[in-house]
């Protein structure tokens, strides 16, 4: 999961819930100064939230762009079904574009983080008009590696049976064990304890076995009319970084590898991440006037 190192909110950014045609979505939403050069929708990972992106939110704004960042459905502090046939990947890339439309921008850059990048494509093969980019950011072609599958399986099955308290105490117990384990602030800890509890267990679960059997969806993503970008950092884990390579060169994609950071970019080099990603959406404004041009 992305961890936050801060949760104060930049002075820009405003918290809200952002009323779909669908349901009511909690949003980080952070505007620039003047007018906007393009809105940017951003769409956490598993066990995550919106708060992955508080690191971003004022370098973006600082760049020109308006930056949301969205709970998904059933997702810490937005509401969600109780059985697992609500998160489809159907249902969840048609919330993403309830929420594109929401804004009111008209077609937004969409970033998908980690399992967000799976309700991304889904969202940008409902309707690609919906969005002017896509950027997988730390997110595979398909089901993650044997690592992670074996820790999500385990935390399938003691979901449904075990109280939500104990499933909790044994993740930690795990990550304390880890021999790269650094203590979180006790701010931060509570804060994922809340966000823990906060999130629907069928949303855990239904997602969950997702990221474990989801195929690879190179060739879709490959058909998609967008301009797409593959980014993430040298570390990474969840996926291999020469599975996320090959990715990139497949779909012709913009591919972008962060020195450093590791599965989490945008809470550990935000910095860094925003420049590419402007720089992407530089591109993508400049072949889009080039197109319109008689």
């Amino acid at each position: 999961m992305s961890k936050p190192r801060s949760l104060d909110l930049p002075a820009r950014t405003r918290a809200y819930r952002l009323a779909t045609s669908r349901q009511e979505f909690a949003v980080l939403d952070s505007r620039p100064e003047g007018a906007a050069r393009g809105t940017v929708l951003l769409v956490p990972g598993y066990t995550g939230s919106k708060e992955d992106f508080l690191g971003l939110l004022d370098p973006l704004a600082d760049a020109g762009y308006r930056a949301v960042a969205v709970d998904g459905r059933g997702q810490f502090e937005s509401p969600g079904p109780r059985r697992t046939s609500g998160y489809t990947p159907r249902a969840l890339g048609s919330d993403v574009l309830a929420q594109a439309a929401a804004l009111g921008d008209g077609p937004v850059h969409l970033v998908g983080h980690s399992f967000g990048g799976f309700v991304a494509r889904s969202a940008a093969r409902l309707d690609p008009s919906a969005f002017l980019s896509l950027t997988l950011l730390s997110s595979g072609p398909g089901r993650v590696g044997p690592e992670q599958r074996t820790k999500i399986r385990m935390l399938q099955a003691a979901l449904p049976v075990l109280p939500p308290s104990w499933v909790w105490a044994v993740t930690q117990w795990l990550d304390g064990r880890d021999p790269a384990y650094v203590p979180d602030p006790p701010e931060i800890v509570a804060f994922l304890e809340r966000r823990w509890f906060g999130t629907q267990r069928a949303q855990l679960i239904a997602t969950g076995r997702q990221l474990r059997v989801e195929p690879d969806r190179t060739e879709g993503l490959a058909a998609l009319p967008l301009p797409l970008h593959v980014a993430y950092g040298s570390g990474e884990t969840v996926w291999a970084v020469s599975e996320l390579a090959h990715l990139a060169r497949s779909v012709n994609a913009r591919h972008t590898v962060i020195p450093g950071a590791d599965h989490s970019p945008n809470v550990s080099h935000p910095g860094e991440l925003t420049g590419a990603l402007t720089d992407f959406w530089s591109t993508v404004t400049a072949g889009r006037t080039a197109s319109a041009a008689p």
